[in-house]
C-alpha cells in the first residue's frame, strides 16, 4: 500500500466515522482518531460484507455498501463511547 493508499483510507476511515457518530444519539466523548479508526475498521468491514452479500458492486454509488459501512461504524461508537466511558470514572 503507497502513501495514496494510506490518505486514502485516513480520508474515508474519517468520514465513515464521522457519519456513523452522527447517526449515534447523544454525545460521545471519543477522540477524532478513534473516529478514524473506527471508520476504517466499519468501511473495511462493510465492503467485506456487501461482497458477502452480492452487492459490492453496482452502478453508480454503492449504496448498500455505504449503509452497511456507516451503520457498522454507528455501532462500534455506541460500543466505543460506552467502554470509554466506563473507563473514565
Amino acid at each position: 500500500m503507497g502513501i495514496s493508499g494510506i490518505i486514502t483510507a485516513i480520508v474515508i476511515g474519517a468520514i465513515i466515522g464521522a457519519l456513523g457518530r452522527l447517526v449515534v444519539r447523544g454525545k460521545q466523548r471519543i477522540s477524532i482518531l478513534a473516529t478514524i479508526v473506527i471508520g476504517i475498521i466499519a468501511a473495511l468491514i462493510g465492503t467485506w460484507l456487501a461482497q458477502v452479500v452480492g452487492v459490492e458492486t453496482t452502478d453508480g454509488i454503492d449504496w448498500i455498501e455505504l449503509v452497511f459501512q456507516i451503520g457498522l461504524a454507528a455501532i462500534f461508537v455506541s460500543l466505543y463511547a460506552g467502554w470509554a466511558g466506563k473507563n473514565r470514572r
